[in-house]
């Protein structure tokens, strides 16, 4: 107990030292605490920072040195906050945040200015979104409803848009691969540009993924291809092209790849190129006798032998309810595979161009093609009467020699086919001439060849001074061909009423360039008949592009002085009529109303001396009548008696009505000549213009 309290008492004896110490520590902390607290209040109330020996001072106490702050001014204005420059939502890359479709017209009500970069970034954004929203709900019960929605937009300035949507679709739902190829031939057969467009693009992504052995991309593009070969928009040798490539050097994935692909074409290339199909086959049977693959893929080779055996009925060439357009109206597209396809100009198309020649909307209506079947099928209906009433003709008649004629045309499909790839891959008209003349075709398709270059020229959207140097070629090179231009010609003025006004100015543009190159005579104008009753509508504008072409190329004096020629006149006639003053005037005013009223000054000045060249004739018909009727008078009277002589003298003045009315009848003016005695009129040359808005 002793040593506890010594210990006790030892640690009473240190506390107060210890407490004193710790006291005076505590002091001086709390007085460093009130110097710092002071000294920031001095600057917070100075609104300065501390300067630079103050800073020192802290440097050598041992304290860190607060980082430089820039010295503000001492003003009272608060400092002006730079405010950041907005982006327009329009003109960004996405097209910026979400705009509703009320908001967006309100827009572009706004702007006034069509050709601005807003309102055709507004514009752009509306089609891409308009084009991505009806590919995405074609299927093959409204595919037709989708289709007339889709040539209602500018799908000419979307087609890079248009591609691509169609190319995002068919990867993203395979299954419905065979309607966006069925949609794309329908597109294809009205803008060919754009099916080459979607065809180029296949074969890059094909190309692309073989290279990167990317299976799925090559399975889809493939299929793809395959049912653009169905719906005729390819051309079949892409497909053996395609095929040859997968099993040249065989792998389970090309196999695989290749396998897919001729299930889905597999019944086309048989009926087209039954030899390929054969090659591709043996192939494969090489390939299953090596056994280098693996058993599955060799599997799925015995597979397509017995699908191929069954005759690909569960793989049918154009699905029911899809074949939407006919061979004739489509265009086919020979693309090879390893041609070199440049890039930019196939995927530029997609960007936002905004340049002057493309404010112009293109549109085109669904019920053209509805009018074009509705059309064909009536031909159709006509046409198997006509085999069934030939077919029971045949059978009454007596049993003879059989002779067997191809109502089908399909030799005449193929021809047409051959000459428009000619056309179409040519560079220059005489590369174009120099490959249809090659082909040695027989003499009777001559007329044929001539009117597979007019057709190609009439679709253009506008006129191509390349078909009228290839046609003014081939009648330098052989009369049949001249004669078959003109026997063309006789035709399409008779028919022109059913072209419509873009092909009947290409047709007329390029038979002017054909008589301006004295391809063909200009015997051909015989055919033309100026006046109100032979011409129509459709007619005097096929005849007024002909002439202002004419002029355009010839100039108004050669050309005046062209159809002045004396050996070209009866070929004249029906063009510049002179045999009714009617018919005359309606030509005049017909050429004066198109701007080459000087081709009329001889017209003019036959109408203004009409007058005077009727009542000559007539004076010189009168006064033989009076002698005539006087010698009779003078017989009857010897021969008769007074009453006979009446009668004959009656007689007489009726026979001397008659001749001068069929005498003034034969002049050529009939009952306007008998007007033009009475009424001494005279016409003015420039007094018979009536309005002929009406004609054009």
């Amino acid at each position: 107990s002793g040593g506890r309290s010594h210990s006790r008492s030892r640690s009473r004896s240190r506390s107060p030292r210890n407490r004193s110490d710790w006291q005076r520590r505590s002091r001086e902390r709390d007085m460093e605490r009130t110097e710092r607290r002071s000294s920031r209040d001095r600057d917070r109330n100075r609104g300065e920072h501390r300067s630079s020996w103050g800073r020192d001072w802290d440097r050598r106490r041992g304290r860190s040195a607060s980082p430089l702050r820039p010295e503000k001014p001492l003003t009272d204005e608060p400092p002006v906050k730079k405010k950041k420059e907005e982006l327009d939502p329009i003109l960004t890359r996405t097209g910026g945040a979400y705009i509703p479709p009320a908001r967006l017209r309100m827009m572009q009500a706004q702007i006034s200015d069509k050709s601005s970069l807003a309102f055709q970034r507004m514009s752009w954004e509306a089609l891409k979104k308009s084009i991505n929203g009806l590919v995405n709900k074609v299927n093959v019960s409204n595919i037709g409803n989708i289709i007339q929605e889709l040539l209602q937009e500018n799908i000419v300035r979307g087609r890079g848009l248009l591609a691509r949507s169609l190319l995002q679709a068919q990867s993203a739902s395979p299954i419905f691969t065979h309607v966006y190829a069925a949609l794309v031939a329908i597109i294809n057969s009205k803008f060919p540009q754009i099916g080459e467009l979607i065809l180029k693009r296949l074969i890059l992504n094909f190309r692309k993924g073989y290279r990167r052995n990317d299976k799925q991309q090559c399975l889809t593009a493939s299929k793809f291809v395959a049912h653009l070969i169905n719906q005729n928009v390819a051309h079949e040798v892409l497909c053996l092209e395609m095929l040859t490539l997968l099993l040249e050097r065989p792998t389970d994935d090309s196999v695989e790849v290749a396998i897919s692909f001729l299930k889905e074409c597999g019944l086309k290339l048989t009926e087209v190129s039954p030899r390929g199909i054969n090659a591709i086959f043996e192939r494969l049977r090489n390939i299953l006798h090596e056994s280098e693959i693996d058993k599955r893929v060799q599997y799925m080779i015995e597979v397509m032998f017995a699908i191929r055996k069954d005759g690909f009925k569960d793989h049918p060439v154009v699905p029911e309810g899809l074949d939407l357009v006919e061979d004739e109206d489509q265009f086919t597209h020979m693309l090879p595979l390893e041609d070199e396809y440049n890039l930019e100009d196939v995927l530029s198309k997609d960007g936002f161009i905004c340049p002057p020649d493309l404010l112009l909307t293109f549109r085109l209506t669904f019920t053209e093609i509805l009018d074009e079947g509705s059309s064909d099928s009536g031909d159709d209906a006509e046409g198997s009467d006509e085999e069934e009433e030939d077919e029971d003709n045949e059978e009454d008649g007596e049993a003879g020699e059989v002779t067997i004629f191809d109502q089908t045309e399909v030799n005449l499909v193929s021809f047409r086919r051959t000459i428009y790839l000619a056309i179409q891959s040519s560079l220059d008209f005489e590369e174009c001439a120099h490959k249809l003349i090659k082909m040695d075709f027989p003499e009777s398709q001559t007329k044929e060849l001539c009117n597979m270059i007019l057709d190609c020229c009439a679709q253009q959207r506008t006129y191509e001074k390349f078909f009228g140097l290839l046609a003014g070629r081939f009648c330098l090179l052989k009369k049949d061909y001249m004669e078959s231009f003109e026997a063309i010609f006789q035709e399409q003025y008779d028919t022109i009423h059913r072209l419509e006004t873009n092909k009947l100015r290409n047709v007329a543009r390029l038979f002017a360039h054909l008589l301006y190159t004295d391809s063909v005579p200009w015997s051909v104008l015989e055919c033309i008949k100026m006046s109100e009753e032979t011409t129509t509508s459709s007619s005097r504008i096929f005849v007024k592009i002909l002439f202002q072409e004419l002029c355009a190329y010839m100039g108004l004096p050669r050309l005046n002085e062209r159809l002045k020629d004396t050996t070209l006149q009866p070929f004249f006639e029906g063009l510049f009529p002179r045999d009714n003053p009617r018919n005359t005037r309606f030509a005049i005013n017909f050429f004066t109303s198109i701007g080459l009223g000087g081709l009329t000054d001889e017209l003019r000045e036959h109408l203004k001396n009409a007058p005077k060249m009727i009542m000559t004739q007539n004076q010189d018909v009168e006064s033989s009548d009076s002698s005539s009727s006087s010698s009779s008078s003078s017989d009857t009277s010897s021969d008769s008696d007074s009453s006979h002589g009446d009668s004959d003298s009656s007689s007489d003045s009726d026979d001397s009505s008659n001749s001068s009315s069929s005498g003034s009848s034969s002049n050529g003016f009939g009952q306007d000549s008998r007007w033009l005695l009475k009424s001494k009129w005279t016409p003015h040359p420039f007094s018979v213009l009536p309005v002929f808005s009406r004609w054009f």
